[in-house]
């Protein structure tokens, strides 16, 4: 009986992906292949139902702009997904940037021109010795739209 990707876990192997040549793709079973999953050093999600404030609610979402642009900025070992809703309805447009072995963070108050600046963090998430994403050099949509910093499953207070 299959248990929907438990064994793989337990492996260190990501259950919904699997990998070929060094890309994660998600395998026609919803399982993993033989070979351990790939994960990015940085994932950046993006609400991709968010709307800013003034739009009509029939007007195309500017989070699916949002996540379109980041995705067409993103560089080395980073990966953008969208996502329907990060539950931050009123500080979107919405982004959450987690590090594989670090602390996420989850922003707010984006514009769509936020792209380059996402990214810039997520530059700044992946070089940080400590998992944290430095204050200095962080881009002021980062500072002023931080609405949480989540720590790694791994954190023990000191």
């Amino acid at each position: 009986m299959r248990t929907h990707g438990t064994d793989r876990v337990e492996r260190g192997e990501h259950p919904d992906i699997s990998t070929t040549e060094g890309t994660a793709s998600a395998s026609s079973d919803g399982g993993c292949a033989p070979a351990p999953c790939a994960t990015p050093g940085i994932t950046l999600f993006v609400c991709t139902t968010c709307r800013t404030p003034d739009a009509p609610a029939d007007a195309p979402r500017a989070g699916a702009a949002l996540v379109e642009a980041t995705r067409a900025a993103a560089t080395g070992d980073m990966a953008v997904k969208g996502v329907a809703c990060l539950a931050n309805c009123k500080r979107a447009l919405s982004a959450a940037l987690v590090r594989r072995d670090g602390w996420t963070y989850l922003f707010g108050d984006l514009g769509t021109e936020a792209a380059p600046d996402l990214i810039e963090g997520a530059r700044l998430l992946a070089g940080s010795a400590d998992g944290l994403m430095p204050w200095r050099g962080r881009p002021e949509a980062l500072k002023r739209g931080m609405v949480a910093r989540i720590p790694p499953f791994t954190f023990e207070e000191p």
